[in-house]
């Protein structure tokens, strides 16, 4: 049995929150920064990669 890769996700802001999607059978609400630098940050609770919008196809 595989395990499904982690979620990624282009957003516009770089102030994001993620909450694990599925209603009610996500995680806690988590706020993440994304560092200018390097352009994405992933969440500590279910590992979704969020990507700035200028960074798409760069990471």
């Amino acid at each position: 049995m595989t395990t499904p890769a982690p979620e990624t996700r282009i957003v516009n802001d770089w102030r994001v929150s993620c909450d694990g999607g599925e209603a009610g059978l996500g995680h806690p609400r988590v706020w993440l920064q994304i560092p200018d630098q390097r352009g994405w940050v992933e969440c500590p609770y279910c590992d979704a990669k969020l990507i700035h919008k200028d960074f798409e196809g760069k990471v």
